[in-house]
This record gives C-alpha cells, structure tokens and sequence, in this order.
C-alpha cells in the first residue's frame, strides 16, 4: 500500500477507513481476496482415470497372465498405460484452465484512507473502503457511488448490453465493469466471494465432463461385457481345468498356468479395449487438426458434440458483429446541393475530431478519412460529454451541433417530430443515430475548465441555441463480421436452429438478424427477454417460435438452454462475455471467441482462438468425420467380442481346450482391427450425425461375429477326430488345432475388414490388402512366428485348414445373407406388438 501524488484527486471531505480499521477488516476476512480452487485436485483426475471399469477388467486379466509365468501373452496391458495417459493430460490442461479463472484484471486501484488516496493491490481492497473508480479501470467490487463525476460504465461483459451506463449517486456498480468516462467515488458493501463477479466465478468453475455419444456407447458395451467377463472367466479356468485331467493334475503338473492363459483369451478378446484407446486418440488427432485453423479444444470429447447440435445460440456482440463501430452515411434532411452536403459532412468530421474522441467518433473519423475528408480549421470548440450529448465547433461564421437526436430537438424551438419520425425509422433498423444541426449564432463558450470535465452540471455549461437547424441524420452501426452471413447460411442448410440471444434491445438485435438473413428469406421472429415465462416448460414452447431475443439477463441465457433441453435438443452456446459464462457451461457444448473475457473462455470446450465465427463449419465437419468413422471402427472391434464371447461360452459348454491363446488375438487384432481402424478412423467422412450409434453398431457386428464363431469352433470340434488329434494329451496336437484356429480367425478378420472399409476401390482396397499380406508375411518371420505362436500347417494339416477356410467364407457369407432377414421379420413382430 503506498500514498499516490501522481494524478490530483477531486477534493472531498470523507477520511475513509483508518488503518486500524483496515487491519480488523483483513483479519475477519472481510478483504477482496478470493480462494482459488477447481472442483477437481489431481488425485482426483488420476483416480478417475485410473479406477475404470475398461482398466480394472484388463488389469486383473494381465495380471493373471503374469502370475502363470507367459509375459507374452501379456502384451495386451500397454492399451492400459496409453489410455490412462490420454485421459489425464487432457483433463491436467482443463483443470490448469480453470484454476487460471479470473474475470477481474489484477492492477492497482486507489482507496480513500485515513484522509489521503492511497493504491493498494485489488486482494487488499476491504469492506467499506472508499474506493475511487476511474475511466480505463475494471471494477474491482462490488459498490454503492457516493459522488460521481460523470462515471460511465460498459457493463457489457456482466449483462451483454453494449451501450454504455451512466450512474448516479445512490447506485449499486458491480464488479466486472469498465469505466470508459468520468470517475466516482464508491463505498465497498461486497468483496472477495460475495462480489458480483466472484458468485459467477465460481458457477463457472464447477468441472462439468463434456458427454460423449461415443463414450456412451462404449461404455454400455463395457458395462454389458462385464456382467459376462467374470462369470465366463470362472466357468472358462473350470473348463480348462478340466480339459487337462482336473484340479489334482493341474496343480501337480502346472497345467493350470495354460489354463488360466487360455481363460484369458477368452477375456481379453472380448473387451473393445483398443476402442477405448482409438476413440481417444482420434479425439486428439481431430483437436491437434483444428488447433492449426486457429480452434482450440479444451475438452477433447466436444469434438462430437458439435456433429450432434440441432439449437446454436448466439451472442450477438463478439460472435455476430466484432464489437466495433462503423459509420455508414449522411443523411440530409433537406433536399440539398452538393457543396451542403460538403459542409455538413466536414463539420461532422470536426465535431468528432477531438482530443479524445468516443468509439463513435473513431468510427465516423474513419469512414470520413477513406472518403478523403481531413480536419478543418475550427474557431472554438465544446467537447462531447455523456451528460450533455452533444459536442460542437464553430467555424466560418456557423456553429455546428452533433449529438443525440432526441436531446438536441428537445432543445429546439419549433416542432421537429418528423425528424424524430425518421431517426426512430433508422434505429429500428439497427442504426445509432446521430443529429447535426447548424446555427449562426455564436458558440455558447465552456465557463472554465470544470465545464469540460464530465459531470458538471449541464444547467451551467455551454447551451444550445434554440434557433439552431437540424441538417443531417449521421448513421453508424454496429460492425458485423464478413463470415457471418456466409456460416449462418451453411448452419440452415445443415438443419441447425440458430437464434441470436443478446442484452441489448431485441428491435436492434433484430434489424441485425435480418441484414445477416439469419432466418434466410424469412423475417425473425424478435422478442423482449423480460417478456419470457420464469416456467422452464412454457419458455421452451415459446423458443419453438422466437429466432431473435434481447434484453437477456445472464441467468435467462442459461434458463433458455435449460428449456431447450427439455425438448430433448442438442445444444451449443458461443459468447465473449461474463454473461454468457453461465449459459456456455449449460450448454452441450461452450464455444468462446478469442477475445472474450478470462472466465468465459475457461469455461467453454471450444476457443476460437482468432474470434472468427467461420471456423464453426470446420468444427462441425470434424465432428461428423469422428463420428461417422469411429461409427464404422466400432463396428470392426465389436466383431471381436461378439465372437469371443460366443466361442467362450462354446468352451464352457463343449469342455474343449480354447482353441487360440491371448497372443495369438493380439496379433491378429492389431493387423485386423487395430492398425486399419486408426487408419479408417483419420479419413475424410462428410455424413451428418444420426441418432441411433450403438443400435447400428450392434446389428452391424453380429452377423460377422456370429460367423466368426461359428467357423473357429466348427473348426475345434470337428478337425481333433478328423485328423486324430488328441488335443487335451497331446501338446503338439493342441498346438496345431490352435494355429489352424488362429488362421481361420486371421482369415475372417480380413472378411470383416473388408467390409468395414467398403468401397473397397482405391485406398481402402489397398488397406485391406496391405494388412492382409502383412500378416502372412509375419507368420514366416522367426521372431514373429516365435514371439506369438505361430505354426504354418503343412501336409495333411494344410488341406484340413483349406477346407476349413473355405467353410468359414461359406459360413461369413450365409449369415450375411440372413441378417436382413432376421431384421426384417423382427421390425414386423415389433411392429405389430
């Protein structure tokens, strides 16, 4: 805390707190610090990872595999390692995210204490202090103004309004706002905590997991599997025990160590486990892809969500329009001459060109300065103030007034009213409309420097002169973004509802709405948000025919995504201020700008790093390629449990040996399922998102699964007597019905492959190709062959294993042919019932 001499103060008879007081206050906890913690710690993130269902199934089988001594057969584990790792890192740079939260700008503010204005650190600003609020400084708490001398906020970032706030004595100001004039003295009555914008902070930061249609798939798929997993693997060690003389021989002679392999085979080939990890990394692949057009995904999940949207809601400011100001044109009341429009038009510019022009005033000297319009020579001037409206120059014999239309003929003598007729008619087409009037009589002068300073008393200032003529209407409006009309038009012909939610007035809002054809040929349909029903139901009825709302309040943006959901819609929320925060994280998917506030992009699963809301097509696309694809991928290893647990149940009811031991899926998983779905999951897939994920992925793996089955364990029931092998006494025997089993598996893999990756002309017939030829290369490399068991049948052996491959392409083929059939008959038994 320091005294300051650097800006000189108005003076003021209030003292302030004294230093005592400051020290009780800090000492019960009555100061502007606030704690900063996310919902979540990092033993929470890890335990959450690592504590899963998909990790607890293959761990305990890895470790059974482990306690018999064939670490080979083990390999299975790593998936384990990689997954947890994805998991954590991505929700280590969310939760890093949410801890940096912070809506307020951390600077030093001035305090009035023990009679003196001294600066102090925004965390040491206490209860009841006099805190002075000056233009370009965020506020810091939460206040009651005491004096004010022309204060006049953008409150834009707490209730999305984006006209400025001129306050008086008496009023509350909330933490959060900008001073962008003028100053005030404030008495403190809420910090840390309990301000304004700590409440919202910490809504915002309650961690909330973006849901994922594929996650949930996925995981009812693991919650399914697991209700068979524990009790096939029981019933699996008990056959196997068994097929090797029971438990007395087994024990003696160490045979359980290969029946507990074999019961894990079984295990293992039924849990997707290298779903889990694809479905990861391609959510990774598809974020790293749109980080390099400027989009960051904080959550890598939300990468779906997106291809899900039906409802988009939009902030007007920041998404729609970039926030800036642009001069449009002049409009000249009379008819007039060219060398009149000359005239009014530099007077405009001059009025405006003053020390510090207002955003409004930067706009008309820029659209001026590119029609070639420079400064002129003024005689006097009156700056504007936001008390009194209006600024003036005199020059060449004229004075010349610019300002609030309805401020400047509420001055005026004679009646004006179809001046204001018109400047209602531009506003209501989404125009700030300015006035210019002209004068010959002299320039009412400042009376001295007070007058210049905002907030003196407008009564004692410069005057108008009643006698003055409006010339010109001055039109400005809000800029909108060059891409908006562009995207919005693709979101409609995508079936997406877009509405625009904003805080300023629904008549502006509106006008904008129809100049970017948000409803393309139709007019939008805008309403006053205080009209909206409090009952989430009836407003949901409401939104059905509302596409332009102003006036929103924060918790109304998050009510209206709540209503939304009860209609069972998809929705995505994109925002760049405070306000929006709570809406963004209802929504199914945040999307923030680039530019907006600290606490809204934190919240939000999406940043548009460069606030262009033209990259929102790119997300969507990236969604739908996810989707469909890991759509199609999911399909290739559902394949794999449906046989494996239909082979393990034959097992158990048949009391063979398995017929193919955990390496052996390994291998053939990884060249006919894990490396071609990476591949098929990374390429381009335009479908829109369908609702339906895990029905379709069922119905597509049981027909190649039930084959599958079917071909390996016609194969162990019938070729032992055939060929007369003794496969529970003989080793070598048991060997050989295994590779022949693991070929025929090799074999169907690449049937289901190439159907997965139809149409099999181009890249995708190569791939199938490639990984085909890839695995029988391996079967005549040593250490491949040594390393996952693999034996090449020769004589006799080698023709029972021909016929027997081609059974299973007779087999992969009838069940094929069927499976309409049976979906047909069983729609029509549906139906009827």
């Amino acid at each position: 805390m320091s005294a300051t001499t650097a800006v000189e103060m108005p003076e003021i008879g209030a003292t302030g707190l004294t230093s005592k007081e400051v020290v009780q206050r800090i000492e019960s906890g009555q100061s502007n610090a606030v704690k900063t913690s996310s919902s979540r710690s990092v033993q929470d993130i890890v335990r959450a990872n690592v504590f899963t269902l998909f990790n607890g199934i293959i761990f305990a089988a890895m470790v059974l595999v482990l306690i018999t001594g064939s670490w080979r057969d083990a390999v299975f584990g790593f998936v384990i390692i990689i997954n947890t790792g994805i998991g954590i890192v991505t929700e280590l740079r969310a939760k890093r995210t949410l801890d940096k939260l912070s809506i307020l700008v951390a600077s030093e503010f001035l305090v009035r204490r023990d009679g003196k204005d001294v600066e102090v650190s925004h965390n040491e600003i206490v209860l009841d202090d006099l805190l002075w609020i000056r233009a370009g400084e965020q506020v810091p708490a939460d206040g009651q103004i005491i004096q004010t001398w022309g204060l006049e906020l953008d409150e834009s970032m707490l209730t999305g309004e984006s006209r400025t706030v001129r306050h008086k004595v008496g009023e509350q100001v909330y933490s959060g706002a900008t001073a962008v004039s003028g100053m005030a003295l404030v008495k403190v009555n809420a910090v840390g905590s309990h301000s304004y914008a700590a409440t919202l902070t910490a809504q915002a930061k309650v961690y909330k997991k973006t849901v994922s249609d594929l996650n949930k798939g996925i995981n009812t798929i693991l919650k399914f599997m697991t209700f068979l997993v524990v009790p096939l693997c029981i019933l699996l060690i008990l056959s196997q025990i068994h097929t090797v003389g029971g438990w007395g021989t087994a024990l003696s002679t160490g045979e359980w160590r290969q029946a507990v392999v074999s019961a894990v085979a079984g295990v293992v080939g039924m849990i997707p486990e290298g779903l889990v990890l694809l479905t990861s990394l391609n959510f990774a692949v598809a974020a790293m892809r749109l980080a390099r057009h400027n989009t960051l995904v904080q959550e890598l999940e939300s990468v779906e969500t997106l291809a899900r949207v039906d409802a988009l809601n939009l902030d007007k400011t920041g998404t729609i329009t970039d926030g800036g100001i642009a001069f449009n044109r002049l409009v000249m009341l009379d008819s007039a001459n060219a060398a009149a429009e000359q005239a009014a038009t530099q007077a405009l510019y001059d009025c405006c060109n003053e020390e510090q022009p207002n955003g409004t005033g930067q706009a008309v000297l820029a659209g001026l300065k590119a029609q070639g319009y420079g400064a002129g020579a003024v005689e006097s001037r009156v700056p504007f103030s936001s008390a009194r409206k209006w600024s003036a120059v005199r020059k060449s014999g004229e004075t010349w007034y610019m300002g609030a239309p309805e401020v400047i003929i509420s001055a005026l003598e004679g009646d004006y009213s179809s001046v204001l007729q018109q400047v209602n008619e531009y506003a209501n087409d989404g125009n700030r409309v300015l006035l210019v009037a002209r004068s010959t009589a002299p320039l009412s002068p400042l009376r001295g420097l007070r007058d210049a300073v905002e907030g003196a008393n407008v009564s004692d200032g410069p005057q108008l002169d009643v006698q003055a003529e409006p010339v010109a209407l001055v039109l400005c409006s809000e800029k909108i973004r060059e891409d908006a009309e562009r995207t919005l038009a693709w979101f409609r012909e995508q079936g997406v509802r877009c509405r625009v939610i904003s805080g300023d007035n629904p008549v502006t809002v509106g006008a904008i709405a129809r100049r970017v054809k948000l409803t393309g040929d139709h007019e939008p349909v805008a309403m006053d948000a205080r009209e909206l029903p409090k009952d989430v139901n009836e407003l949901a009825r409401v939104l059905e025919n509302v596409d332009v709302l102003g006036r929103v309040l924060p918790d109304q943006k998050r009510a209206i995504v709540q209503a939304l959901h009860t209609q069972n819609h998809v929705v995505a929320m994109t925002g760049d201020g405070v306000n929006d925060a709570l809406a963004i994280k209802e929504a199914d998917l945040g999307i923030a700008m680039g530019n907006a506030a600290p606490a809204t992009k934190a919240v939000a699963q999406v940043v548009l790093v460069d606030s262009k809301f033209s990259h929102l097509p790119d997300v969507v696309a990236r969604g739908r390629q996810v989707m469909a694809n890991m759509e199609r991928v999911a399909s290739l290893f559902l394949v794999k449990t449906v046989y494996s647990a239909l082979i393990s149940l034959g097992v158990v009811l048949t009391q063979i040996p398995y017929p193919y031991l955990p390496r052996h899926i390994t291998y053939i998983g990884a060249l006919t399922i894990g490396m071609p779905a990476f591949i098929l999951a990374l390429a381009p897939n335009t479908r829109r998102y369908m609702p339906g994920f895990l029905k379709r992925v069922v119905a597509f793996a049981l027909p190649g699964g039930i084959a599958t089955a079917l071909s390996v364990l016609l194969a162990a029931w019938v070729l032992p007597p055939v060929m007369g092998w003794n496969v529970t006494g003989d080793v070598a025997d048991l060997s050989a019905l295994r590779a022949t089993s693991a070929i025929i598996l090799f074999a169907m893999g690449v049937f289901v492959l190439a159907r997965v990756a139809r149409p099999l002309n181009g890249w995708r017939g190569v791939l199938v190709a490639v990984f085909a030829a890839a695995g029988v290369i391996g079967a005549f490399v040593p250490f491949v062959a040594n390393f996952f068991a693999l034996i090449l049948p020769t004589g006799a052996t080698m023709v029972a294993t021909l016929i027997a491959l081609a059974g299973s392409a007779l087999i992969f083929a009838l069940c094929l042919w069927l499976a309409p059939l049976v979906r047909g008959l069983t729609g029509k038994l549906s139906r009827r019932h």
